[in-house]
């Protein structure tokens, strides 16, 4: 299963080869889509992905984890193709629609090629791996960008074409790693998945606050931060660099299991959502920029760090043999409370977007707020996993 891991960072590398990444905004909005707009086609897309997220992961438990990531990677590829094509906001929505068909498929479904592969063994580390890979293919395309194709912006597209091909070239040489079961995968154990996973309040608890801090994330820096560059009066060729030192910190997601291993969950937990609180803040006050890139940079360090210690623990609360169902569900979750924020966010950017920066940093609060109650309602038999964790080396229980 070495193999599969393998493969999957780099899968995950050339996937995170978005040449057109460092203004993404500035490239819609070249061709006459407006920010509320933008967020307009983030809520579609998070809506469809809540509609798509079940059947996905009914389709995957079925069809196997392999066959999901090889139909999910092409269809990635064809989303890359239209957004190069795109001169609209039609155009741009189609192209989100298909996006969302892809995560919704591959949602759950990568992790869980990781986590069997690896059969749960130091699977933090594995993620935050993973993770960073990711980073390092953004990484080299923000440079790419910044030192050869600058303002170029239907090449960025085109190059990124290139990159999506290869990655959908590599997911045809993945091994399964669970054979579907028919006995699996009939309606009553999808509604038992349901249940068991929407019935339970510590669940839900660590799922809301998980996406208020991921939507705070990707708001902010993805979308909202490059108007502040602007604002600020940064060149395109400023803000490629800056993306590239915020891709740089993505890759701090391979420390992710060393810090919790030394500090424990709950103060891992407390340090990444203090600093994305403080890093809002900072973004809603700044008005030059050296604040508004250290606010930015903070905001990608603790998210950096916090998603392979998401990953890790969504996993570990998950009974079903259904996993890909299971997460799916988490999703679902994740992206309701994704469609408000982005909303919110596009409403007070629009009138304001210091405010907005302050609506990020309240996000983030009531996620810190929710991880707390999530921790000290956690059952004994999940604890008990964790101190076994301990025992090999994994995390500390505190």
């Amino acid at each position: 299963m070495k193999r599969n891991i393998a493969l999957m960072y780099a899968i995950a590398l050339f996937q995170g080869m978005v040449f057109y990444a460092p203004v993404a905004t500035r490239y819609r909005q070249a061709q006459g889509v407006s920010l509320f707009q933008i967020t307009i086609i983030e809520s579609v897309s998070l809506a469809l992905c809540i509609v798509l997220e079940l059947p996905w992961g009914m389709l995957s438990d079925r069809i196997g984890y392999r066959k999901t990531m090889i139909l999910c990677c092409g269809l990635d590829l064809v989303s890359k193709i239209i957004f190069w094509r795109a001169t609209s906001f039609l155009g741009f929505l189609l192209e989100r629609i298909l996006l969302s068909i892809v995560m919704t498929g591959l949602s759950g479904v990568d992790s869980s090629m990781l986590y069997l592969s690896c059969r749960g063994k130091d699977s933090q580390r594995v993620f935050g791996i993973y993770n960073a890979m990711g980073m390092c293919g953004l990484l080299l395309a923000a440079g790419v960008f910044s030192g050869w194709i600058q303002e170029r912006y239907s090449f960025a597209a085109f190059l990124t074409i290139l990159s999506y091909g290869a990655a959908a070239g590599l997911s045809l040489f993945l091994k399964e790693v669970k054979s579907p079961d028919p006995t699996r995968t009939k309606p009553e154990f999808f509604r038992k998945t349901v249940q068991s996973t929407l019935g339970n309040r510590q669940i839900l608890f660590f799922l809301i606050a998980a996406a208020c801090l991921s939507e705070a994330h990707q708001t902010i820096t993805v979308f909202l931060s490059q108007v502040q560059f602007t604002h600020c009066g940064m060149p395109d060729r400023t803000i490629g660099i800056l993306y590239i030192l915020t891709t740089v910190l993505g890759l701090c997601s391979v420390w992710s299991s060393a810090l919790t291993k030394r500090i424990g969950i709950r103060r891992t937990l407390s340090l990444l959502c203090g600093g994305a609180v403080f890093a809002c803040i900072t973004e809603s006050f700044a008005k030059s920029a050296v604040p508004s890139v250290s606010g930015i940079l903070m905001l990608r360090a603790a998210n950096s760090l916090f998603r392979p210690l998401q990953t890790e623990l969504q996993n570990r609360q998950i009974q079903s043999e259904n996993r890909a169902t299971a997460l799916s569900i988490h999703a679902m979750v994740m992206d309701s409370i994704g469609i408000l924020t982005n909303l919110c966010f596009g409403a007070i950017a629009a009138w304001n977007l210091s405010y907005a920066f302050g609506f990020g940093g309240l996000i983030c609060l009531f996620g810190w707020i929710l991880f707390q109650k999530w921790r000290s309602s956690m059952p004994n038999s999940f604890c008990g996993e964790v101190r076994e964790a301990r025992r090999r080396g994994h995390f500390s229980e505190h």
